[in-house]
């Protein structure tokens, strides 16, 4: 387990992984374990799914897509923790995709500060899925899954 940095309502984030059946590859899932005691999930009630879809034959993105998966990681958690504005819940490789699962106070905030975060970079190939989700039900279900947790 790894305890985070000061400004993140996670305490302790944890790794799961899981394997394909059919073809023997590996997802690995990055989530947050604990979060501070004081957290509460409610205030950010958008879920903002960011989906990097890449090649690869052995379905891990190769070390430029990888290295510049964690840019575009860094850079955005250096302007969405401000505030307490939003908490990067789960990330998931593997299969030729990379997920982030953020929570936010807003949408259109989110929007705000990941253009202004991105500005001047170069064009990432990603979508950006933005839902309404108070109760945190994606990273619950995720979190029931997984055994031990």
């Amino acid at each position: 387990m790894i305890e985070m940095a000061v400004g993140s309502h996670v305490r302790i984030w944890a790794t799961a992984l899981s394997t394909n059946r059919d073809n023997g590859r590996k997802i690995i899932f990055r989530y947050a374990k604990e979060f501070s005691a004081n957290f509460d999930r409610g205030s950010q009630p958008f879920r903002i799914i960011i989906v990097w879809k890449y090649q690869s034959e052995a379905g891990q993105p190769l070390a430029e897509d990888l290295q510049l998966m964690n840019l575009l990681e860094d850079t955005l958690e250096a302007v969405l923790k401000d505030d307490s504005f939003a908490t990067l819940a789960l990330v998931s490789t593997g299969e030729n995709l990379r997920e982030w699962i953020y929570y936010a106070k807003s949408d259109a905030e989110f929007e705000v500060r990941f253009d202004y975060a991105l500005d001047g970079m170069p064009a990432f190939p990603i979508e950006i899925h933005i839902a309404s989700d108070p109760t945190w039900d994606t990273y619950q279900r995720f979190k029931a899954d997984i055994k031990g947790s």
